[in-house]
């Protein structure tokens, strides 16, 4: 609900300051006075797109405040949180505009966008009048006001889903069968490559391993000579043999040096052991020294014949393996493809047949519900004094969406037998707002809180008619709040809350004003839209009549 509005310095508005109540609440004034700049300022805090020059002129910028009331399940709520700003149960708006065109917003003094304000106008505002492009003239919408009027929530949820599952389920193909196409097209390659490397047969580490043999084997026959007289010298002719003999010989002593000798004897076996692992080691290297040369030359195949074939896929040698797998891998893939693709298929056939009935469901509820739309439209058009009128919701199929593949669009006749068409083209003014009041009437479930403006909506029509209008708007204030810029004595008189709107000149400059009316003035303003100028004892009595009716 909106709560006030504050303009500063916008086109002739150089101070206002306006509280706003629930229930029906219009402004009225003479042509000119300067109702639309009220609405222009409204629009442009809410980020509408409107006049280009608005700052009034001498002020170095104009600016707008807009507070609101939400209630804790109101959808701006939620736009407010997707933009990261802080929401609470009074929500401000302040938009300033500089005399050079620059703008500036901010929501609960955050700076923010454009885009995130007209996000939360949607949500807090409805406008309704014969130049209205944003609701009910707007067919883009029509779908969404009549699924509102249905109340299809769970049916477009189930429509949603299914048309989420059935589109993942295509892509899923799409890429099965691309993936498919590409292996198909490398299919030699991949038969080829794998037959190569399972023959080769390379295991981890085998690269370095191989090096070393064919780098021990190219330099054994320029050391086997040295390491065999080493291993000479460490036998029984050499080390060994001198060692054991020094043991001996003082093991045999041993007893008569008093236990001096024992521990250079006990250092002595020590030594005997640590030789003879020494002796271990070197007659291994000898063995592994003496090899055949086609031993050599298998190695140095199976060597250049891995660090080849690495070269060749691109990878380290010790990758060869693993590469290996995954060329396996993808063959697999290209021989269990088919099933696999004929699954697929099977799965958004499924999926397919789901978003159909899914679909066929809300086209079916839609059309059920447009019929009852057209019913209380139509019942709605006679008191207004259009009971010749025709209201039709038409519905034809669209390409397949999310929320189904149905076109709604309002249409209207004017006279029986007349060609339909859509609300703005066929009906004139007058005609066009009480077309407008009616479907309002009966789409109001959809307000969601938001408040609605009728700008001049009875335009046109007067008496009973207007009378009728009036009962309609205040109908639709009851349980909100509605704003109405009015000619209307008959429409005013049902307001809750009265304000006229006027003009009046300080120091040369034309300025306008708003002026909260008290029970009597009323009266005065009534009988001045009324009678005219001149407000007459007569004009008093027909618009005291019209504030008891």
């Amino acid at each position: 609900m909106l709560r006030a509005l504050d303009i500063r310095d916008m086109l002739i508005i150089d101070r206002l300051d306006l509280s706003f109540q629930p229930g029906l609440n219009v402004l009225t004034g003479e042509t000119g006075a300067g109702k639309s700049i009220l609405l222009d300022s409204l629009g442009f805090v809410l980020g509408w797109r409107g006049r280009a020059e608005l700052v009034r002129q001498g002020a170095a910028q104009g600016e707008v405040v807009a507070e609101f009331h939400l209630p804790g399940n109101h959808p701006a709520r939620a736009i407010l949180e997707e933009a990261g700003i802080p929401a609470s149960d009074e929500l401000i708006l302040r938009r300033i505009n500089t005399a050079d065109g620059r703008k500036t917003a901010w929501v609960n003094d955050r700076r923010c966008s454009g885009e995130v304000l007209r996000a939360l106008s949607d949500t807090l505002i409805e406008l309704h009048g014969q130049h209205d492009d944003r609701g009910l003239l707007n067919p883009r919408g029509h779908r969404a006001m009549l699924d509102a009027y249905a109340g299809l929530d769970a049916g477009l949820a189930d429509t949603r889903a299914a048309w989420t599952e059935m589109s993942r389920r295509r892509k899923s193909l799409a890429e099965a069968e691309a993936a498919l196409a590409a292996v198909r097209a490398e299919e030699d390659f991949l038969r080829h490559a794998v037959a190569e490397l399972d023959k080769l047969d390379p295991q981890p580490g085998e690269d370095a391993e191989l090096d070393t043999r064919r780098r021990m084997m190219q330099g054994a026959e320029r050391i086997r000579d040295d390491v065999a007289r080493a291993f000479a010298l460490l036998g029984g002719d050499g080390a060994e043999g001198a060692m054991g003999d020094a043991l001996r010989w003082l093991e045999g002593v041993a007893d008569r040096a008093g236990g001096q000798l024992d521990e250079p004897i006990a250092a002595l076996g020590r030594a005997m052991i640590e030789l003879g692992e020494a002796q271990d080691g070197v007659d291994a290297c000898l063995e592994a020294l003496d090899f055949n040369p086609a031993e050599l030359e298998a190695v140095e195949e199976r060597l250049f014949a891995i660090r080849a074939l690495a070269r060749k896929h691109d990878v380290a040698p010790d990758e060869l393996g693993g590469f290996a797998d995954t060329l396996r891998a993808r063959l697999n893939r290209l021989e269990a493809g088919d099933a696999d693709l004929a699954d697929r298929r099977a799965a958004l056939h499924a999926a397919e047949a789901a978003y159909d009935a899914s679909a066929r469901a809300l086209t079916a509820a839609r059309a059920e519900a447009a019929g009852r739309l057209d019913k209380a439209v139509m019942a709605e058009l006679a008191p207004l004094k259009m009971e010749r009128a025709v209201f039709e919701t038409g519905m034809s199929e669209a390409e397949p969406g999310p929320e189904g593949r149905d076109t709604v669009a309002f249409t209207v006749a004017t006279n029986p037998g007349a060609p339909a068409g859509p609300l703005n083209k066929i009906a004139s003014g007058g005609e066009l707002s009480r077309f407008l009041l009616a479907l309002k009437v009966c789409l109001t479930g959809d307000d969601s809180g938001r408040t609605l403006i009728f700008d001049e909506i009875d335009r046109g029509v007067g008496g009973a008619t207007a009378d009728a209008v009036g009962r309609r708007l205040a109908a639709l204030a009851q349980d909100g709040q509605v704003l109405v810029v009015t000619h209307s004595p008959q429409v005013a008189a049902r307001a809750a809350h009265h304000w006229r709107v006027q003009k009046q000149v300080e120091d040369g400059r034309t300025l306008s004003t708003v002026i909260p009316l008290n029970p009597e003035e009323r009266v005065d303003e009534i009988a001045r839209m009324v009678a005219g100028d001149t407000i007459t004892d007569e004009a008093r009595a027909a618009a005291r009549a019209l504030l008891d009716a």
